[in-house]
């Protein structure tokens, strides 16, 4: 149990069924009337951002967020399976669980899998992968136009934007958060 008098930035604590936690955290203590505690607290699940107050003295049952690497290993209908690389076990995880960004992951590459109570809800790809460009338009001679973009396809299928000299078959470096080309990769 944690009460909320000692909450601090990053705490996970069960509330209303729910894994919040404390992204923000203010004790007041005003002239009149009983300290409280503001915060501001973010379903671990959802991602959804509420603002609220406590009273110190309220607790909560902690709740831990299991946080493990896995190599994602195949897809298989709407399944897709991680294997645990010290137990070698696979988990089958359900397409609904994975984000838009999963698209730059492909096989035998790691992922943070986050789960609570058993139940995973959260698959985080690397935040930059390197990916081989399969399709694109050649570029122009000529056009020494700055930061002029084209859509190119990379192994995994997903489409990104690459300046002009990137052509097929080149190794691309990109940012899986925004999706976005970085780099051309050693």
């Amino acid at each position: 149990m944690i009460a909320a008098g000692d909450f601090r930035n990053g705490v996970t604590f069960e509330y209303d069924g729910k894994v919040m936690q404390v992204i923000e955290f203010q004790h007041v203590k005003p002239g009149k009337g009983a300290a409280f505690v503001r915060t501001k607290i973010k379903n671990v699940i959802t991602g959804a951002v509420v603002e609220t107050s406590f009273n110190p003295a309220a607790k909560f049952e902690n709740a831990f967020v299991e946080r493990s690497s896995m190599e994602y290993s195949y897809q298989d209908g709407d399944l897709y399976y991680f294997m645990n690389p010290e137990t070698y076990e696979l988990v089958p995880i359900d397409k609904s669980v994975l984000l838009d960004n999963f698209k730059f992951v492909k096989e035998n590459m790691p992922c943070t899998v986050s789960a609570y109570k058993g139940k995973v809800f959260a698959v985080e790809p690397p935040n930059f992968v390197e990916l081989v460009v399969t399709q694109t338009d050649p570029g122009f001679a000529g056009n020494t136009a700055t930061n002029v973009q084209k859509p190119a396809t990379v192994e995994t299928g997903a489409e990104v934007r690459v300046p002009l000299f990137i052509e097929e078959g080149e190794k691309v470096k990109i940012d899986t958060r925004t999706g976005e080309y970085l780099s051309r990769a050693q």
